[in-house]
C-alpha cells in the first residue's frame, strides 16, 4: 500500500508518538505501507497544541515535549510524512460542507477533510465523528 494515498488527521498521528488505545493499529499500518503519509499544516499546528496542553497538564515535562517535537520533525524530514499546505480552496470547501449542516463536522475537522479530498487520499482517523462525516461526504475513511 502506498502511504501517499493516505491522509492522517491529528487523532491518527498522535498515537504513533504516544501510548493511546489506537497506538498498536497506527504503528502496524505505518509498518505496512510505503511512505510518505500525507498530513497538513493544520496537523502540525494541532500537534503543537496537544504537546503544549500535555505540558500544562503535567503529562509531559518540557524535556519530553522537546524530544517529542524533535522526533516528529525528524520523521517529517526523513520522509515518513509529507506536509501539505492549506489554501483558500480548502477553506472554501470546508465552509461549503459546514453550510450543508448534514454532518457533525467542526471547523478544523472540515479543513482536514478538505485537505484529504484535495489530495485524493483516504482518511485515517481515530475520531468517530470525523470518520462518519468523511463517509457521508464521499471520502474514503478508516477508523482506528
Amino acid at each position: 500500500m502506498n502511504g501517499a494515498d493516505l491522509y492522517f488527521d491529528t487523532s491518527a498521528m498522535l498515537p504513533y508518538y504516544r501510548n493511546e488505545p489506537a497506538t498498536a493499529q497506527v504503528q502496524a499500518l505505518l509498518e505496512r505501507i510505503q511512505p510518505p503519509v500525507l498530513i497538513s499544516e493544520l496537523t502540525r499546528v494541532e500537534i503543537a497544541s496537544a504537546i503544549a496542553r500535555w505540558v500544562r497538564m503535567k503529562e509531559l515535562t518540557e524535556a519530553q515535549a522537546a524530544l517529542l517535537e524533535n522526533t516528529i520533525n525528524a520523521d517529517i524530514e526523513a520522509g515518513l510524512f509529507v506536509v501539505k499546505p492549506l489554501s483558500s480552496a480548502h477553506y472554501q470547501q470546508a465552509e461549503r460542507w459546514l453550510a450543508l449542516r448534514k454532518t457533525g463536522l467542526r471547523t478544523l475537522d472540515a479543513l482536514h477533510l478538505a485537505s484529504c479530498r484535495t489530495a485524493q487520499a483516504s482518511l485515517i482517523t481515530c475520531d468517530e465523528t470525523m470518520h462518519q462525516a468523511a463517509l457521508a461526504l464521499g471520502i474514503p475513511s478508516s477508523f482506528f
